[in-house]
């Protein structure tokens, strides 16, 4: 699990024997990726990591780190070939308004991971694994195809207002509609960890036919900049945004208890309650860092003990 010690040294990045992302053209050849570099997509996938953050540590109910590995561009049978051939949750997530649709890949293992946190379990799976998902699993993976559609929709924004929806989720990839393995796809990947343990890996793969639209700014080195804004409103614009609030809670303790112990509860009863020196500081689902409670002017307060850099990209 992305929560448990890997017990190795293995390296974080996933190996990949493929060819670059840039493909030269060879006679007779069809050219798979018609975009280029890719630098753009590249960026765009670098700013959807540091949001996946957000996404999965309320879900493991701890810190994760998430980065982007390098894309490519392949076949959709040569992108089966080479998965593991275990369960996998395949969920169409439908573009608009471009036609088409991405596919968010999930390892089955995985799933079933957040499924037993969800339910207040320590986060393990099922052994030996299941052939197919439970009602319970598939929506466990609708659930988190709807947490990723707004910062996936963020992080295309400089480029194209798309907006994502999930779609049903299948085991079988033969099943997906409107997807052929001969189409070719772009894949993007991202390693969610904590800590020192194992990564997981999570596919967002786009068809580059759902893609050729927006072939100008996908090519594009650098996206042009608008002239300077005139700076009284600048400045007023900076006022306003300075004014915008924000929820900011901390979970000083989650007790257990069974339900025949909550059927029993009354009136005056107590519930005990224990946490460690410092309470993670949270806003809205981003975590701010971690503080230490105590009291000031006669009210229970927050000393603040670290921060995080909630704009800090992962390192490569």
């Amino acid at each position: 699990m992305v929560n448990s010690s890997s017990g190795n040294a293995a390296p974080e990045r996933r190996e990949r024997q493929r060819a670059d992302a840039s493909h030269a053209s060879a006679l007779g050849v069809a050219n798979l990726n018609p975009f280029g570099d890719l630098h753009t997509l590249q960026h765009l996938s670098a700013r959807l990591a540091r949001s996946l953050r957000g996404v999965f540590e309320p879900m493991l109910r701890q810190a994760v780190r998430s980065w982007a590995e390098p894309l490519t561009v392949e076949r959709f049978a040569d992108y089966l070939s080479e998965r593991p051939q275990t369960l996998t949750a395949w969920l169409p997530m439908r573009l608009s308004p471009a036609e088409g649709q991405a596919l968010l890949v999930l390892d089955g293992r995985f799933t079933f991971e957040l499924l037993d946190l969800y339910f207040g379990g320590a986060g393990d799976a099922p052994h030996p694994m299941p052939t197919e998902f439970s009602a319970a699993a598939e929506a466990t993976v609708a659930r988190i195809g709807t947490m990723i559609a707004e910062p996936l929709s963020a992080a295309w924004e400089p480029v194209s207002r798309l907006s994502f929806a999930p779609g049903h989720v299948e085991t079988n990839a033969a099943m997906l509609a409107d997807i052929d393995g001969e189409d070719a796809m772009v894949v993007t990947r991202f390693g969610i960890a904590a800590g020192n343990a194992k990564p997981v890996f999570i596919d967002i793969v786009y068809p580059v036919a759902a893609l050729k639209p927006l072939a100008p700014e996908l090519t594009a080195k650098v996206h042009g900049r608008t002239a300077q804004p005139e700076p009284k409103w600048r400045n007023g614009l900076t006022r306003a945004a300075m004014n915008v609030t924000f929820p900011v809670r901390s979970v000083l303790a989650e007790p257990r208890m069974s339900l025949g112990r909550l059927m029993e509860l009354k009136e005056g009863d107590v519930i005990p309650i224990g946490f460690g020196p410092h309470v993670p500081i949270m806003v809205g689902r981003r975590r701010l860092g971690t503080g230490i409670v105590g009291t000031q002017n006669g009210r229970a307060a927050i000393a603040i003990h670290t921060l995080e850099r909630l704009d800090e990209e992962e390192p490569k």
